[in-house]
């Protein structure tokens, strides 16, 4: 029996693709391991949306290399690079990493991954030829509801990829290029893939693509330019995904992640409003509010709309956690840009937010723009916003001590609100003895920064202390 191991970089849409590939290498009949330094074949998929995740990916293989250098067994091992960074630098990496790496497959090779193993094996035999490189062309492919599929993530939660690619032109992103355009896959699909879930017991379904809302709107006959934010007044896809799977009965959340603003509607906002099941939460990136920045990254907003868009949510959606991001340094940003969303951070008071230093990315526009900002600048920038949000989340959390809320425990003593997606926002302590996996409903007695601090109904701030002093 083949022995794999698999390391997954980067973001919940990777880690969909690992779960796919290792699906498929069961339904080989080939064992999935977690010691890379004992498996047969080590693949890892890798991430390159910025020059840290490139180094990540870089560093991990080249330290797989080096240990199957070690011992002759080892020297055996084939080494497989997947994913984001395969597809965008297929012909470099396959000439400059030739004597490291056995094959190198992109985004729609996930699928196949069984086949090219068995493949790798035989070319070694000298039974047959097989290629390094695998990938061909753009990515096109995407998952179905019965596409084999091994979860890696807690029993209680899961993502589900509901489309691909993405059409937008923004000038600092390199997304477009590696993932292919935009695809979405059916709301049939969608709803029998979480129906399934719920049946395994998974309590929070988060749903995830590069462009959540632009969902079933590459389908239309006559879709709106994407270059324009939607009619407000009309619905989409995601709006009947919502209520279809807000429909499944049982007891779990459904949460939105990566929507851009230019294609929220008002009856997006209705509907969250109208589920109890959308957990009170979105993820809406907006990389700025200045009209200069917004025209230098092509967002296809205003600031005006932003701005517009926010009170109809917060005013629509009664106790919204409005999660975003912005970018600092990108070429061309003003001392007076960088006030303006210092302004707006402290106007709005997003519940979560979190800032990125722009990295300039070869390939993208951005890139090429002159009045590159120095990286001391970016760094100081990015301190000063992310010292400002920092007392922003004191404040927020401080709203919450008194409320009684409830939680998904995530692991003994910690658990989430419907204000904390997984991975990515704060948490909540509780004490060790709740329930794994379950629903509880808690009050909340403190704070720490974004953090914070819950007992269970009923339960005395002593024993509390005791659970806390255990962890």
């Amino acid at each position: 029996m083949i022995k794999v191991s698999l390391i997954s970089l980067g973001c919940a849409k990777n880690l969909v693709d690992s779960e796919i590939m290792i699906g498929h290498l069961h339904q080989a009949g080939m064992k999935v391991i977690p010691e890379a330094e004992k498996a047969d074949v080590v693949i890892v998929n890798t991430c390159s949306f910025i020059d840290s995740s490139k180094e990540e990916s870089i560093g991990h293989i080249l330290e797989v290399h080096k240990n199957k250098g070690m011992t002759k067994r080892r020297k055996e091992q084939k080494l497989i690079v997947a994913g984001c960074m395969s597809q965008r630098f297929s012909k470099d990496l396959s000439s400059s990493l030739h004597d490291e790496v056995d094959a190198f497959i992109g985004l729609d090779q996930v699928t196949k991954v069984a086949p090219i193993i068995e493949a790798l094996f035989a070319k070694e035999r000298g039974e047959q030829e097989a290629p390094a490189n695998y990938i061909e062309g753009k990515s096109t492919y995407i998952p179905d509801f019965d596409t084999p599929r091994f979860r890696l993530t807690p029993k209680h939660f899961a993502y589900i990829k509901i489309a691909e690619g993405c059409n937008h032109p923004c000038t600092f992103c390199i997304i477009p290029q590696i993932r292919g355009r935009h695809r979405s896959r059916t709301i049939a699909s969608v709803v029998a893939e979480a129906r399934q879930l719920v049946k395994e017991g998974v309590r929070e379904i988060n749903l995830i693509s590069q462009d959540t809302t632009f969902f079933g709107m590459d389908t239309w006959e006559q879709r709106p330019n994407p270059r324009t934010p939607v009619d407000s007044s009309r619905g989409s896809a995601l709006t009947t995904l919502l209520r279809e799977l807000n429909a499944i009965e049982g007891d779990f959340w459904i949460r939105l992640l990566y929507t851009h603003p230019a294609h929220w509607s008002d009856e997006l906002i209705r509907t969250i409003a109208e589920c109890p099941k959308v957990a009170r939460y979105i993820d809406i990136p907006l990389q700025h509010i200045s009209e200069n920045m917004l025209e230098r990254m092509q967002r296809e907003t205003s600031g005006d709309y932003i701005r517009d868009l926010l009170k109809r949510i917060r005013a629509g959606i009664p106790g919204i956690a409005i999660r975003t991001t912005f970018i600092v340094g990108f070429p061309g940003e003003t001392e007076a840009d960088v006030a303006e969303l210092c302004d707006f951070i402290k106007e709005t008071k997003f519940e979560r937010l979190g800032v990125f230093r722009y990295s300039q990315e070869d390939g993208t526009r951005g890139a090429k723009m002159p009045d590159q900002i120095p990286a001391k600048v970016k760094e100081a920038r990015w301190h000063r916003t992310m010292a400002l949000q920092k007392e922003i989340a004191g404040e927020v959390s401080r709203g919450y001590v008194g409320q009684t809320l409830k939680i998904l425990v995530e692991e003994p003593g910690v658990a989430r609100g419907e204000a904390d997606a997984p991975d990515i926002d704060g948490r909540v302590y509780v004490p060790r003895e709740l329930p794994v996996g379950e629903f509880v409903e808690v009050a909340i007695t403190g704070f720490h920064d974004y953090d914070l601090l819950a007992l269970p109904k009923g339960q005395k701030p002593a024993e509390y202390k005791v659970a806390r002093q255990a962890q």
